[in-house]
């Protein structure tokens, strides 16, 4: 049987730019942020990770955590996707800024997101 959440509307794939900005809601259907990238892998093409940023009024104060691409769930009845995560497990994740400087090479740093997440690596 399926759910709201796997009954597909409209294209079978969606731009990027308009992931980017979609709202993220937790299992309740409370939001807790929004999808501010993602993260592909070069070769394959696939999605690995989204970056949500969550908090802060008008874009200041927000903070950035990344979380694997697997566990979103894009339901259609609410025109999101939801997690089955919380605020206080998304503030306490490890952090991936957007800094230049930054190694997404490094697989210490990934595995270390992935087992916080509880979730296989990609590769």
């Amino acid at each position: 049987m399926a759910t709201s959440s796997s009954i597909l509307t409209g294209k079978p794939l969606i731009e990027s730019d308009r992931v980017e900005g979609t709202t993220v809601y937790d299992t309740s259907g409370r939001d807790i942020g929004t999808i501010k990238r993602i993260m592909l892998e070069k070769v394959s093409g696939k999605a690995v990770y989204a970056v949500m940023s969550f908090g802060g009024f008008l874009g200041m104060g927000s903070e950035e955590h990344t979380i694997p691409w697997n566990k979103l769930t894009y339901d259609t009845s609410l025109g999101g996707y939801r997690v089955d995560i919380n605020e206080q497990q998304l503030r306490g994740a490890p952090t991936f800024y957007r800094e230049p400087e930054y190694n997404w090479t490094d697989r210490n740093r990934e595995r270390e997101l992935n087992d916080y997440w509880g979730v296989a690596p990609y590769w």
